[in-house]
């Protein structure tokens, strides 16, 4: 069952694509300002792994589901798919509730 995790990522990730890509709630909305927005958002969790992983609070665990690719020692190629699968879910997200709160401003 290797590459199971990066795959489920991966189907999550265009499920929010696609919804994105539907209402325009982040990147369909102001690309320019998303991608400059997700890359902030990537950039500083994973400067927190990076800085988690030299004071040695956190290391690359071994599950049968991991692909076994590491982008640093320590460093799974499946972290830096989840966290900017969680950064563009929280944008997403946030550009929905934004959506819902002004339909009932109109109200």
């Amino acid at each position: 069952m290797r590459w199971l995790y990066l795959a489920c990522l991966l189907l999550s990730s265009a499920g929010m694509v696609a919804m994105d890509r539907r209402w325009k709630l982040f990147l369909f909305a102001r690309p320019r300002r998303g991608l400059v927005t997700l890359a902030c958002g990537v950039a500083f969790f994973l400067l927190v792994d990076v800085a988690a992983i030299v004071l040695g609070f956190y290391g690359r665990g071994a599950g049968a589901s991991l692909s076994g690719l590491e982008v640093l020692p320590h460093l799974p190629v499946e972290e830096v798919v989840f966290v900017t699968f969680l950064c563009y879910l929280t944008m997403v997200l946030f550009g929905l509730l934004g959506r819902v709160d002004r339909g009932r401003e109109r109200r």
